[in-house]
């Protein structure tokens, strides 16, 4: 799906502002609020999670259904080409009413969607109504629990006799299901002929690149490309649907040194430019090569997270982010755990930050947290979610293709690999085909392991590359770094038998930011310190490991808990930015290790 652009041939309307709100109290849909408009509406700020926009806590911890509103007109200038209403995120589930009818459905709260609305238009103002469903189950990702207990809580919920309990939907994973319409909503026009989906596809070729390309379009007529470098300067052409051309004396699209070429691709009328970098990726024994060279990983696992916004759209927040990641020395991270906006994506393709893009399946796990029962159950079989799992596979790839800083797919985050390891396998299996079919670069793929008897795994050994999340130091052997040092650096040795490259996505510990100890210990900055450099100790011996990725960039917002004060406090940044002391001294360690060649 296409990014929305405004151009010669095509116009574009921001819906982004305050729209009307309302929380469903059961009697939305029988009364049809979506049919006029809301009475005794609330203000709310689109885009943007709902939850911290206003008081109270069941506001903020509302369960089910909400209702957006606002009116929208469509100048009779723009209606003689096609019309579509675009949303570039609604968490988890959308109905979209325009005048009172449904346009269209969504599942899935981190991917585009779009249809089009000229047959539902009439002249003048017309009513937009979306209902929003932020419920979390056992057929959605990420996986939640509507049955009581929650991964932070710890359990089930009591159930006592006579004490009425306010119903939750509590999720399977360690974040906070903010929800809502969390990122822009366009409407834009394009030709009733047009283009509909743009693939690109660099090989480097000495000093010349070799680019692949399909242009899919509706209607008749010719495909023309154009190909810019960044001064605006022609460097290469071609014309046909499908085919490819060829970039002379090429500028690589480098990790921290983006270089981006323009397509402008033109069918009859309609017009597009999709930007690209020209870099190779490539596994190659124990090693991860970009543009041919060993690439080392410094970095995050990250949140799309803020105060007041929730997980909506933070365009300054983006900027300022990565200006932190530069001024650390690190060059990578991962969308932990869902694909980031695209806005965020066309970012870090300018500023050469290199991304792991993470599907939202973070939670399939039957047995873990509180929904475990004692008796391990088959995950595969409990959970419903193989459909939805497939279908957000070929969205993210889709949406995100052509983008350079993404050099490698995340299936699912901490899954259950071992407790029927021959059904994990057969699962992930099936999953990684899919997604090397459906990316036409065919970037490496991984699956991001959960602490586990990891002998008994079958599934990461099937991966690309072996991407760990470990927490010797914290959850094991909290306390003893001595005895954590011990039991990474074994389970390093079992991974070096592999014989492929491994990383580590996750580790870290909670920290509270300005509590300072002598003697270390848990929660004190001076033990978040010791705690890295036990692992950095390990892992710098280790030939065949190709990165570090901490949890986590900035402490966030989790569901409330006994495990959690005021969110997680893993990160190395507070929620508003304040570094912490391992800020500090990861900066001065990355700013010494090169991008490339660090295990050559």
């Amino acid at each position: 799906m296409l990014y929305p652009k405004l151009n010669e041939a095509r116009a574009l309307i921001d819906l982004s502002g305050i729209w009307n709100f309302k929380l469903d109290d059961g009697s939305g849909f029988g009364d049809h609020w979506e049919r006029a408009q809301l009475t005794d509406p609330m203000t709310i700020a689109v885009p943007g999670s709902y939850n911290d926009q206003k008081e109270g806590i069941d506001f903020r911890d509302h369960y089910g259904w909400v209702f957006y509103q606002r009116t929208i007109e469509v100048p009779q200038m723009l209606l003689e080409q096609r019309v579509l209403l675009r949303f570039g995120a609604v968490t988890h589930f959308a109905k979209v009413y325009l005048n009172g009818e449904v346009v269209c459905e969504h599942k899935g709260g981190f991917l585009p969607f779009e249809e089009e609305i000229k047959q539902f238009l009439r002249p003048g103002k017309n009513l937009l109504t979306v209902a929003v469903d932020n419920t979390v189950n056992m057929s959605t990702l990420p996986v939640g629990s509507e049955s009581g207990g929650n991964m932070v809580g710890g359990g089930l919920l009591p159930e006592i006799p006579g004490v009425k309990a306010r119903k939750q939907n509590a999720p399977n994973f360690d974040f906070f299901n903010y929800a809502g319409i969390t990122r822009p909503v366009k409407i834009y026009t394009t030709p009733e002929s047009y283009i509909a989906d743009v693939s690109l596809v660099p090989s480097v070729e000495g000093s010349a690149a070799r680019v692949a390309y399909e242009v899919a379009v509706v209607g008749a007529g010719e495909v023309t490309l154009t190909v810019r470098n960044e001064n605006g300067e022609v460097v290469a052409t071609a014309s046909g649907a499908k085919g490819e051309f060829m970039i002379d004396n090429v500028h690589l699209w480098q990790p921290m040194k983006a270089y981006l070429y323009s397509a402008e691709v033109a069918f009859g009328t309609d017009r597009y430019e999709q930007s690209f970098g020209v870099r190779s990726i490539e596994v190659r024994g124990t090693q991860f090569l970009i543009n041919g060279a060993p690439f080392y990983f410094k970095g995050f696992g990250k949140h799309e997270d803020s105060y007041f916004h929730g997980r909506g759209l933070d365009e300054v927040l983006n900027v300022k982010d990565l200006a932190l990641l530069c001024w650390l020395g690190a060059n990578s991270f991962r969308t932990s755990h869902y694909p980031y906006s695209e806005e965020m994506m066309d970012l870090c393709d300018r500023e050469g930050i290199v991304v792991i893009d993470e599907t939202p399946a973070v939670g399939v796990h039957a047995n873990f947290g509180a929904m475990a029962t004692g008796t391990p159950r088959d995950t595969f079989k409990v959970l419903n979610v193989r459909e939805h799992h497939e279908e957000v596979i070929r969205d993210m790839i889709a949406r995100d293709k052509n983008h350079p800083c993404v050099v490698m797919w995340s299936l699912a985050n901490e899954s259950d690999t071992t407790t029927f390891p021959d059904s994990s396998v057969e699962y992930y299996g099936a999953l990684y085909d899919l997604a090397k079919a459906c990316d036409p670069a065919k970037r490496p793929t991984t699956i991001v392991g959960v602490q586990n008897e990891y002998r008994k795994d079958k599934t990461l050994p099937m991966m690309d590359v072996i991407c760990l999340n470990r927490y010797y130091g914290w959850y094991i052997y909290g306390g003893d770094l001595e005895a954590a040092k011990q039991a990474l650096q074994m389970e390093m040795d079992y991974w070096q038998s592999i014989g492929k490259p491994v990383m580590l996505t996750e580790y870290g510990a909670d920290t509270v930011s300005g509590l300072h100890l002598a003697t270390p210990t848990m929660f004190c900055e001076e033990y978040q310190v010791d705690f890295y450099k036990m692992v950095h100790d390990v892992v710098d011996g280790c030939p065949f490991f190709v990165g570090e990725q901490l949890w986590n960039f900035a402490d966030f917002a989790t569901i409330q808990g006994t495990m959690r004060v005021d969110g997680n406090k893993k990160g190395i940044f507070t929620r508003d930015r304040r570094p912490k002391m391992a800020a500090h001294y990861l900066r001065e360690r990355w700013l010494s290790i090169p991008d490339f060649g660090y295990k050559a």
